[in-house]
């Protein structure tokens, strides 16, 4: 069953791409692929889809995903897990009902903002070490040059059509993260009610609204 902390890393992924400057040591047809998988996500609007999460230590666990760019999205792990992770535009909240834990951290503190915001740079602190052809498409790895110590991202994409098709991360002591995207789709229409996570808990008396 995924922690907290397996579920952020898995989906923290998802902000590596966007906010890439290319290494040097990529030649033209590597830069080319990068540029191609940015301007998708950044041409994304409102998506759906399943994804599989596969921890380091093998465990498995799933859920479906809905995107709303720029600012939302929302990971609903599958029973037995009970994980909800909820980009609101402003917030991201991780919610447990099973544990009857919350917690919430500003959308700009984390990985996600890169990912979902409205602008896609490629001049960013995220470096681009390796561009690489796949069987189904190809695979793009990045590692945050200001933590160059904590390890990397490896984001599939598929072809015909072009479609993000998962992410792995592999952290400082090697182990590693995969999610992979199953049917993910563009649809619209999708309720706000989707991005939304207020915190279950009760308020302690005399607390006011925040």
């Amino acid at each position: 069953m995924p922690t907290r902390r397996t579920a952020l890393a898995g989906l923290a992924a998802t902000a590596a791409l966007p906010a890439t400057a290319a290494s040097p040591a990529l030649g033209d047809a590597e830069r080319a692929l990068a540029a191609r998988a940015a301007v998708w996500l950044e041409t994304l609007g409102e998506a759906r889809g399943d994804f599989v999460q596969t921890d380091s230590r093998g465990r498995v666990s799933r859920g479906e995903v809905f995107l709303r760019r720029p600012g939302r999205a929302r990971f609903a792990y599958a029973p037995p897990s009970s994980l909800l992770v909820v980009a609101d535009g402003a917030n991201v909240s991780v919610s447990d009902p099973r544990l009857k834990t919350f917690e919430r951290y500003p959308l700009a503190a984390t990985p996600l903002s890169l990912f979902l915001s409205r602008r896609i740079r490629l001049d960013g602190d995220a470096r681009v070490t390796a561009v690489r052809r796949t069987a189904s498409g190809f695979e793009v790895t990045a590692r945050d040059v200001r933590r160059a110590n904590e390890g990397q991202i490896a984001l599939a994409f598929s072809e015909s059509p072009l479609t993000l098709a998962g992410w792995t991360i592999t952290d400082a002591q090697g182990r590693s993260t995969r999610v992979q995207l199953e049917g993910l789709r563009a649809v619209s229409g999708l309720p706000s009610s989707l991005f939304v996570l207020e915190d279950p808990r009760p308020r302690a008396p005399g607390r006011g609204k925040l």
